[in-house]
């Protein structure tokens, strides 16, 4: 129908997210909820590197049996709608991981086409099961450092490990340090993307005018800055100065100049709400008028990713100290706020009982990190083996609204059970617990048909089967060759070319189509060929699909990959990945600039169902990349999008995605293995007639397909508003660990999603 006359039409807002920092600050980046109330998952998983903890597994299914009145919401991932649940069903493969499922890719057909959601798992402990329901989290509890528990005054806890390897030792070495050796060189500042003089994306940036000499006694001052959205990005909503000793300096509030499309007033982001912020007068350009008038020309700022906070500003600052990067973490990660407040000063901020972040408290909080580092040294801070704690998430124990530690007290506190369905031979804890329906059966395929009659009965299911691992030389075997699989399809023979050809030119073409980590000259051939090995499988089906066949210098040319067994059915893998449930609607681009996410802001209505931006970037200078990742709600949006993308206007270079995030980090783990020369190897005649029987009878290929089609029967069965794990743990062994690999689905899940968000 047409609006009435005199009225508007409603619209509702683009919600643009961008930027890792939100990733980096735990941040929940909220989108925008549909009219139909069905349960549904966000776009995006909010987890770093890709990998999901055990305890993160944890918070989800806690808080899909209770809702968010009772326990917090998983860090990790979005459940609208969780009343609207009708029961909970994990999936436990035992013995298999991620290496499992993408070395029989192929043979797991629904998993991979049913799944949008898929993530990395660590290796599991001795009782994955105990870990993911957290009946282990009382006894963790009594064993943390005495600094977790509240006291930065005790003894730190030593650690069995060489302290030369950690990463603040080897940048700042054992001696304590003065204020000047923790500023950011300049050369710093630039990797990190902090505002310079002289930059062309800082034009209208305005100096602090501190041009003083910096020395071990200059002044401190911690900072932190609140934002909201707006069709330029993020703008300054609130900023908050702290000085030495405690004592705030300057909080205001700040109106942008542009009109305000979220306020982000939820728990984990700034607090700042339209209420809040109608009185407000006060504009940018006031508060750097202030700032520049109460820092001494000597003064170092202090904060947590304070590129963010300085650009919020829209400020230069020279003498800075970023505590993300002070407290060093391995291959380029950062320690978040909340983690650092805990481990180092024992205390507890940004609780989720409080409505945003507390400006002041975060800026005072990033202040007693830097002075705790100059008093106690680098050495004090590295026996606390920062990492270690880290990875196991044991500073989410003192959460205070984690008052039900496992999934079976969150059970009894409503009156119900939770079905495990397991095989005789399997010993758990989870067993013997209480509040646990266990059935016990004697194979595979009695757990199936138990599973069947047995998981409408309850509201959380547990149904694991058992398979027989990989023994170590096969596994061993299986990695160096899937790591050579990708590697080979991700390389391209181009060719032949004139002995005359340009070389430059050749190589800054091959280069458009994504990140080159090798380009040589084969010079064995009659004419000139190249080899070249991208970094990501779908620059090299790039290259294929548009220079095969093509006349360079009125020479037809050939572009393929080297043909050996393990490219084989390399066309039919690439198809399958571009069918995967994670890759549709997912387009890769090459050629993107830093400015291009601030293009997008900018036409958001060229873009319809954008969902979420992903960024690549080095991990050990932090710069971006030049390709990227844009997620769609459907095939259609996306195909839409990338006619755009490529065209005139926009010039860039793309297609439809085949690889999703946590397969990247996964690759990137595997052992280097070198290239084996091409050639395909034959069984000798005496081997055939016994590997074609194996094959038949109790190969693993065999296993994958058999299993993966029967999970699909089972799910098939489950009714609609199910949220269903399927979890490969992944193995642990004295001959080495083998990540898992989690999938994650709610049946007939509403398909209407909303937000734009920035990885």
């Amino acid at each position: 129908r047409h609006p009435k006359k005199g009225r508007k039409r409603r619209r509702a807002p683009n919600r643009l997210v961008r930027a890792p920092e939100a990733m980096r600050a735990g941040w929940n980046l909220e989108e925008r909820q549909p009219d139909a109330k069905r349960a549904r998952l966000s776009t995006i998983l909010f987890a770093e590197n890709c990998e999901v903890t055990h305890s993160q597994l944890c918070e989800l299914l806690k808080y899909a049996v209770l809702g968010k009145s009772t326990v917090p919401k998983p860090s990790w991932c979005q459940l609208f709608h969780q009343n609207h649940l009708n029961n909970v069903v994990v999936f436990v493969l035992q013995g298999m991981s991620q290496l499992h499922f993408y070395r029989f890719y192929l043979e797991f057909g629904f998993l991979r086409r049913s799944f949008r959601h898929k993530f990395r798992l660590p290796p599991p402990s001795s009782n994955f099961l105990a870990d993911i329901i957290g009946l282990q989290k009382k006894q963790i509890n009594g064993h943390l450092p005495r600094t977790m528990e509240g006291s930065s005054s005790s003894a730190s806890v030593k650690a069995t490990f060489n302290l030369q390897n950690d990463p603040i030792i080897q940048k700042f070495g054992f001696k304590r340090v003065g204020l000047t050796r923790c500023l950011l060189t300049k050369e710093e500042m630039k990797t990190f993307h902090f505002p310079l003089q002289g930059f062309s994306d800082c034009e209208n940036f305005v100096p602090t005018k501190c041009s003083g000499t910096v020395t071990d006694n200059s002044p401190l001052f911690g900072i932190d800055c609140e934002m909201c959205l707006t069709p330029k990005g993020r703008e300054l909503t609130r900023i908050s100065l702290v000085a030495e000793g405690g004592c705030c300096v300057m909080d205001e509030l700040v109106k942008p100049d542009n009109k305000i499309l979220d306020y982000l007033t939820s728990e984990s982001f700034s607090g700042i709400t339209k209420t809040v912020l109608n009185p407000v007068t006060t504009k940018l350009k006031d508060v750097q008028r202030q700032l520049k008038a109460l820092l001494p020309p000597d003064a170092v700022l202090v904060g947590h990713s304070l590129d963010l906070d300085l650009r919020a500003l829209k400020m230069i600052h020279p003498y800075v100290i970023d505590t993300s990067l002070l407290y060093v973490r391995e291959q380029g990660r950062r320690f978040k706020l909340k983690f650092l407040a805990k481990a180092i000063l024992g205390k507890d901020i940004q609780c989720p009982n409080r409505i945003g972040h507390d400006a002041i408290e975060d800026a005072r909080t990033s202040l007693e990190l830097a002075c705790y580092f100059l008093k106690y040294g680098p050495k004090k801070i590295a026996e606390l083996n920062l990492e270690a704690l880290a990875s196991r998430q044991e500073f989410l124990n003192f959460d205070r609204a984690l008052v039900l530690a496992s999934v079976l007290e969150c059970l009894d506190s409503v009156g119900q059970k939770l079905l495990f369905l397991t095989r005789e031979t399997d010993a758990s804890e989870l067993s013997s617990s209480r509040n646990c329906q266990s059935i016990k059966c004697l194979s595979n395929k009695e757990v199936l048909e138990q599973a069947r009659v047995e998981i409408p009965l309850f509201p959380i299911s547990i149904v694991q089967f058992s398979f027989e691992p990989f023994s170590p030389s096969f596994t061993e075997e299986m990695n160096k060759r899937m790591r050579v699989k990708w590697s080979e399809m991700s390389t391209v023979y181009a060719g032949p070319f004139s002995k005359n050809c340009n070389l430059k030119a050749l190589k800054r073409l091959f280069k458009s189509f994504g990140p080159v980590r090798s380009m040589t000259l084969v010079l064995e051939t009659h004419q000139p060929h190249l080899c070249i090995q991208y970094e990501v499988l779908e620059a090299a089906q790039l290259a294929i699909e548009t220079l095969d066949s093509v006349l360079v210098d009125d020479i037809c040319i050939k572009v393929q990959r080297p043909v050996t067994e393990l490219t084989l059915d390399c066309d039919t893998l690439v198809n399958e990945l571009e069918r995967d449930s994670e890759n549709r609607g997912t387009i890769y681009l090459s050629g993107v600039s830093e400015t291009f996410k601030e293009h997008l802001l900018q036409q958001p209505t060229l873009f319809f169902g954008l969902e979420a931006v992903i960024l690549p970037k080095d991990l050990k200078s932090g710069k971006q990349k030049k390709y990227c990742f844009l997620k769609f709600r459907n095939f259609g949006s996306a195909q839409r999008a990338l006619d755009i993308l490529t065209g005139k206007d926009w010039k860039l270079r793309g297609r439809h995605a085949l690889t999703p995030r946590h397969l990247h980090a996964w690759l990137r783990g595997l052992p280097p293995e070198s290239r084996r020369p091409p050639g395909i190897r034959v069984l000798p005649p005496p081997s055939e007639q016994q590997a074609l029987q194996v094959l038949k009878v109790d190969h693993p290929k065999i296993a994958a397909w058999r299993w993966g089609r029967k999970i699909g029967k089972l799910y098939h069965s489950l009714c609609p508003g199910t949220l269903c794990l399927i979890l490969l743990p992944g193995t642990k062994s004295t001959h080495g660990s083998l990540s898992g690999l989690g999938l994650m689905g709610i049946k007939d899940e509403e398909t209407v999603r909303g937000g734009n968000q920035f990885i």
